[in-house]
């Protein structure tokens, strides 16, 4: 059997990195097993549908398929085939054909209550302290013939599974075992809602069965909702696929990771200037470990490694400060010099820091200098203004260094005016020989210096600072800085 993995979205906001997540775990074991692995949108929830978010979802996988191909679904609303189309909404002629097969055999059956009368016997039950506060099945005793005349007659109505009322549903997970669910706390979930739209359970088991899914690989919170997925199946006459149901990612607070807490997305992540090759490797440390404990690995190497063995539940805490670490461990231990400068002026082109700058010798020079000093592709510009424009802050520390130093600059300026060039031991032996003269330490004549060039006291190295920004604008700035 062909292994088929998914993941199912839902464009209703921001990429979540839990997609990312998903989109990593469920590829790796397609690409594994030499199978296929599709990216499906559920978009059914049209209350809270948002188009933008359809090609935004896309793009996020893109973007991290761009590092590694096995990402790229070999079906999706992007790459249609046989089996699609693959945005959900345009299935929902298939999806109310099998809520009626359903209808059609009992496991399932309509129900006629308004929004206003359940809203009002849920308030009941809950004043009553109920334990149970699910649908409480009124329309499930209404005969067949009742049914029809009603839905005949143009009366409004959902489809609802019949849930067994007493036993026990089992699941077998592959990351747990069996997990028992007493079917008297299941709830008759709806299937077809009053606008003709399935709900995401009964449209994603069909679209599951249909598209030939094999291994149903997803967040931990759709555990409690597999006993009505299966029942689905039952109704229908299908078999299972294998349930696989990973582990939450958790915010540093040990919450579920969510955007409406706070927590970044993918955008934000690529905003930050976080390397797509830096997120799926930290992705692939949530809840799993590569057999040699190394913490820098690529999705080549977890196809290699991957087992479900290997997987460990409890949750995997999202640290965005680690995920920092790993990308500077990325920009300079893995990553080419050269393409390090190829990335960053192309995130400065996209994000609108690097308007008019050229990617050229200097740029460049720039990047060799500032590559122990950033973990972000967004901090080395953030760091880096006064390299490549004149209007760049001074902040306060540097600002008290420059009216510290106001006796000692115009010596320096004139010590660097008189040499023949700027080459790293040209100016070195210039300071320090000034350093020597006026009975200072080196670093007393650096430190209002770097202040005046950088408009902090934190940049590189002060020589080749110098030999880099050149003479004619050190000098310059000295002059400002002097007035």
């Amino acid at each position: 059997m062909s292994v088929v993995t998914r993941i199912a979205p839902s464009p209703t906001g921001d990429p979540h990195v839990g997609t990312a997540y998903q989109a990593l775990f469920n590829s790796v074991f397609a690409r594994q097993h030499a199978g296929k692995f599709i990216v499906r949108l559920e978009d059914t929830d049209r209350n809270r549908y948002n188009p933008e978010s359809e090609g935004r979802i896309l793009d996020m996988l893109d973007w991290l398929a761009d590092v590694w191909e096995g990402l790229r679904p070999d079906a999706s609303p992007r790459r249609e085939d046989e089996l699609g189309p693959y945005t959900q909404s345009q299935r929902a002629g298939l999806h109310r054909q099998y809520a009626e097969q359903l209808l059609g055999s009992g496991a399932a059956y309509r129900a006629f209550d308004t929004p206003e009368e359940l809203d009002e016997r849920r308030k009941a039950a809950e004043a009553r302290k109920d334990s149970y506060l699910g649908y409480d099945r009124r329309d499930r005793a209404l005969s067949r013939e009742e049914s029809d005349r009603r839905a005949a007659a143009g009366e409004p109505f959902v489809i609802r599974l019949a849930a067994p009322l007493d036993g026990e549903t089992v699941i077998r997970d592959r990351l747990r075992g069996d997990v028992v669910f007493q079917n008297a706390e299941l709830d008759d979930k709806v299937l077809l809602k009053r606008d003709g739209f399935p709900t995401y359970h009964l449209a994603a088991m069909v679209d599951d069965h249909l598209m030939g899914v094999t291994h149903v690989i997803r967040a931990e919170e759709w555990l409690t909702s597999t006993p009505i997925h299966k029942l689905i199946l039952q109704g229908l006459g299908w078999s299972e696929p294998e349930w696989i149901h990973t582990p939450w990612l958790l915010s540093a607070g040990g919450k579920k990771y969510s955007k409406r807490r706070g927590d970044p997305s993918v955008e934000d992540f690529r905003k930050m200037g976080i390397l797509p090759e830096a997120l799926l490797n930290y992705l692939g440390m949530m809840g799993w470990s590569m057999p040699n404990g190394e913490e820098v690995f690529s999705p080549a190497d977890m196809v290699e490694h991957f087992s479900w063995e290997r997987v460990s539940l409890g949750g995997s805490t999202f640290d965005v400060e680690k995920l920092r670490w790993l990308n500077g461990k990325y920009i300079r231990e893995v990553l080419s010099e050269g393409e390090v400068g190829r990335r960053l002026h192309a995130f400065g082109v996209e994000q609108g820091y690097a308007e008019g700058i050229a990617n050229d010798a200097f740029f460049h020079a720039v990047v060799a200098m500032m590559l122990p000093r950033f973990e972000t592709l967004a901090e080395f510009w953030q760091k880096t203004g006064y390299f490549f424009g004149e209007d760049y802050p001074v902040n306060d520390k540097a600002a008290k260094l420059i009216a510290e130093g106001r006796e000692l600059l115009p010596k320096v300026r004139d010590a660097l005016a008189a040499l023949p060039d700027f080459a790293h031991d040209t100016t070195e032996s210039a300071l320090r020989a000034l350093a020597e003269t006026e009975g200072l330490k080196p670093g007393k004549v650096m430190q209002p210096l770097r202040a005046v060039l950088a408009g902090t006291s934190e940049s590189p190295g002060m020589f080749e600072m110098l030999e880099a920004l050149g003479k004619e604008r050190v000098l310059g700035r000295l002059e400002r800085a002097l007035e």
